[in-house]
């Protein structure tokens, strides 16, 4: 009943004159609303992560190590794209969101449109760019022999279905912007809930094995940008028609934001790529353990990620209406949601980790491994989830560059010596330990820097309430 209240339906789609959205965050408690949002987004959110961690339980059973290991090292090259397509979903959702809290319908439909064409243009482009080089990508990052053929034919079938997933998560974002977090889950929800479906038909009843989890992939990111567009287009009429003038206006405000958001987003792939290139020379069992470990995290620390997508509307909302008094109550409000979530996650990630070596048929070195991960994770994750909300306080607040330094940071100078020295030393636990003390300290640097920035906010509130001031307007607004 919640989400459907604040569903916001438009009862005349294609006229954007007769509709008009409320700004739904602007009103009520800010906890209510990052509690709402942050739910609705994890169901799908964690939908999408469990089948990813279905499909890779399923190639286990195959009981060939070197295919898990495969499947890893075509994730983190995927990872790439996603986090590309995760920044212009950030810039997307920011300015639209910021549009209808003016109360700008039309200007929202047209930054809408611009960054959809945006996002089909460049991710056309990076699948070019990427699949004649695939298996040197792979080589790179440590695959060798089967794991590195089977990761390059994975790439091969999955690549060009990244454009599908970039409109589908910006589409996604154009809902969350309005405030309707039941669509915006179904977006996720159904290409996950495909996945699971057709997964064990194609691995084992098709005899397909890893082709078949590929080929898989690109149906769901079908499903994924069909469910989309019937909410964003035809249910909330928020995105027009595409026309060369209004979509070529649309991409410098698009990009202001979309740029460092990207690069702040790249920032993690190519930390990970580094900590992998590292951890490969210890083997395919190691490799393995971290292709497990990267599946299941998502699916335990998946709210998080849902969290840091659910607030950037919220606060871009209250920032349009220059309601900064709830700006900073929405940062708080997070903080304490991630806190209290890593918490509960890593208790039940220390008592559960048996079953999880058991689930995966994991022997060795690989299911040690997999245990410290689970016993150690929520250290890292704790540090990461106040990393996450930072950042997305700065990409909606105007201040994108502040995110961008900040992932930089850690991804090199709070990972790269710290896994190196720790792997050289103390073997993949110690280069597991030094990721996170690279996460603490940034993390905790971002999370004090986010109070500072929505600190300056209230002061500037206040002089503009006294009469002294002129409204505050961030960057890219």
């Amino acid at each position: 009943m919640v989400l459907a209240r604040l569903t916001t339906e438009i009862s005349d789609p294609g006229k954007p004159e007769a509709a008009s959205l409320p700004a739904v965050f602007t009103q009520g408690s800010t906890m209510r609303h990052v509690l709402v949002m942050t739910g609705a987004g994890s169901i799908g959110l964690m939908a999408v992560f469990f089948v990813d961690l279905l499909s890779l339980l399923y190639i286990s059973h195959l009981n060939q190590p070197e295919l898990t290991a495969a499947v890893g090292f075509a994730s983190q090259v995927l990872f790439f794209s996603v986090s590309i397509n995760i920044g212009f979903t950030i810039a997307i959702s920011a300015l639209v969101s910021r549009a209808l809290g003016r109360g700008d319908h039309h200007e929202a439909r047209s930054l809408a449109s611009s960054g959809l064409i945006l996002v089909a243009f460049v991710m056309i482009l990076l699948t070019f760019a990427v699949l004649p080089f695939r298996r040197e990508i792979v080589s790179f990052l440590g695959g060798r022999g089967e794991s590195l053929e089977v990761a390059s034919s994975f790439l091969l079938i999955t690549l060009p279905a990244m454009v599908f997933l970039g409109l589908g998560m910006s589409l996604a974002g154009i809902l969350r912007a309005a405030g309707d977090a039941r669509r915006a889950m179904y977006v996720t929800l159904a290409g996950g809930i495909v996945t699971a479906i057709l997964d064990p038909i194609f691995i084992f009843l098709l005899g397909l094995g890893v082709e078949g989890a590929a080929i898989v992939v690109v149906i769901s990111r079908f499903v994924l940008l069909a469910i989309g567009i019937h909410g964003a287009v035809y249910v909330h009429d928020l995105v027009e028609r595409p026309s060369l003038g209004p979509v070529l206006r649309g991409i410098p405000p698009l990009m202001a934001i979309a740029f460092p958001a990207i690069l702040t987003n790249l920032a993690t792939p190519v930390a990970n790529a580094y900590a992998l290139r590292i951890f490969a020379d210890f083997g395919a069992p190691v490799i393995a353990a971290f292709a497990i470990v990267d599946r299941v995290t998502p699916v335990a620390y998946g709210v998080l990620f849902a969290l840091s997508g659910s607030v950037g509307p919220i606060m871009g909302q209250n920032l349009g209406a220059s309601l900064f008094g709830r700006v900073r109550g929405v940062l708080n409000d997070s903080f304490i949601c991630a806190a209290v979530y890593v918490a509960f996650v890593w208790v039940v990630l220390w008592q559960i980790n048996p079953l999880i070596i058991a689930m995966f048929s994991a022997k060795g070195e690989t299911a040690a491994l997999v245990a410290f991960f689970c016993n150690a994770g929520g250290a890292l994750w704790l540090f990461l989830g106040a990393a996450f909300v930072a950042n997305a306080a700065f990409n909606n607040l105007g201040f994108p560059v502040l995110s961008t330094a900040f992932n930089w940071g850690r991804a090199t100078l709070g990972t790269m010596p710290f896994v190196t020295f720790g792997a050289a030393h103390y073997g993949v636990e110690g280069g597991y330990t030094g990721m996170i003390i690279g996460a603490a300290l940034f993390g905790s640097l971002g999370a004090g820097t986010a109070y500072f920035v929505t600190g300056r906010l209230a002061q500037k509130a206040q002089l503009q309430n006294s009469g002294r001031a002129k409204p505050f307007q961030g960057s890219g607004g």
